[in-house]
């Protein structure tokens, strides 16, 4: 069998996790960015019937070793033909090791690989996985990621020091540059009741990076899968500016905005009362908000 033909924008092997039910990780991910044009393959770290938002989950957890299985049936098919890696919930620290060993795979095929790490740990001052998996991200996995997409609690975490202000966000990007990523996107901080995106492009290692700000207003509400979306967004269009991260934040922002306003508009109209506090996004009626965003908050520069 021949191996899979080049693609004008890209293939992406998405490494995160999967529910039956709901857009969370690969589901929250795949479809935007087939819709942008991209091949998608997914690994799915998790396979759940639900997000753990619920009360009751059930499903199976893939571990370090099966993963590299699934790897090694790719190459031994010459299918390992990447241009972007998206990683996204790791629930252990033997699982993150492999994806590690898969970055140096995947760039010994493909050298210019683009690796997207968004490193899922927590937010709202908790965390979601091992406290463990921190020192992983910081002295491995941050390192050889092109593009880093932590919320605020995340940064936090992985520069060692707190953020409250913008200055703080602008200091914690500079460090995470230092570490490895050319591109670090803080996806949401709260300050003064008001949400910032807060983006860092530094386009020449040393040199001083390109660095801007979205803010929106916050939606009185709470949804699972945004940071997913997000990511995945931000991959997308970042890929079509490469070098207009700013440009790619603001469009990212337009559909991830969209999504929102019209899954609360969906639930009213619906008169539903959902069975737990986090709103499933309406992922697949806000397509043409993912294809054609209209911008509305605009990125200002530093």
């Amino acid at each position: 069998m021949a191996p899979p033909l080049p693609q004008a924008t890209g293939r992406v092997l998405s490494i995160q996790s999967h529910t039956v039910q709901g857009y969370v990780g690969n589901k929250a991910a795949v479809f935007p960015l087939q819709l942008l044009g991209f091949d998608v393959d997914p690994i799915n770290s998790v396979h759940f019937s639900n997000h753990t938002g619920y009360p009751t989950v059930r499903g199976q957890v893939l571990n370090g070793e099966q993963l590299w299985t699934l790897i090694e049936g790719l190459e031994a098919n010459d299918l390992l033909v990447y241009t972007h890696l998206l990683t996204g919930y790791i629930g252990s620290v033997s699982f993150l090791e492999s994806i590690l060993r898969v970055v140096e795979k995947l760039r010994s095929v493909n050298p210019d690989m683009i690796y997207v790490c968004d490193p899922v740990l927590g937010d709202d001052g908790k965390f979601y996985v091992p406290s463990e998996l921190v020192s992983v991200y910081r002295e491995k996995v941050i390192p050889v990621a092109s593009m880093l997409t932590p919320n605020q609690f995340e940064a936090e975490k992985l520069t060692g020091f707190s953020i409250s202000s913008e200055a703080e966000a602008l200091s914690a990007c500079n460090t995470l540059h230092y570490a490895g990523p050319s591109k670090v996107v803080i996806t949401s901080m709260e300050l003064e009741g008001m949400l910032f995106l807060v983006g860092s492009h530094q386009k020449i290692k040393g040199h001083p990076p390109e660095q801007f700000k979205v803010i929106m207003p916050k939606i009185p509400a709470y949804f699972t899968g945004t940071g997913d979306l997000m990511t995945a967004l931000l991959l997308g269009w970042s890929n079509k500016y490469p070098d207009e991260l700013w440009k790619a934040a603001e469009l990212a922002v337009a559909s991830l905005q969209a999504v929102l306003h019209r899954t609360i508009r969906d639930y009213k109209a619906a008169d539903v009362k959902p069975a737990i506090k986090q709103l499933e996004i309406r992922l697949i009626q806000s397509q043409d908000d993912i294809k054609s965003p209209q911008v509305t908050y605009f990125a200002e520069k530093y």
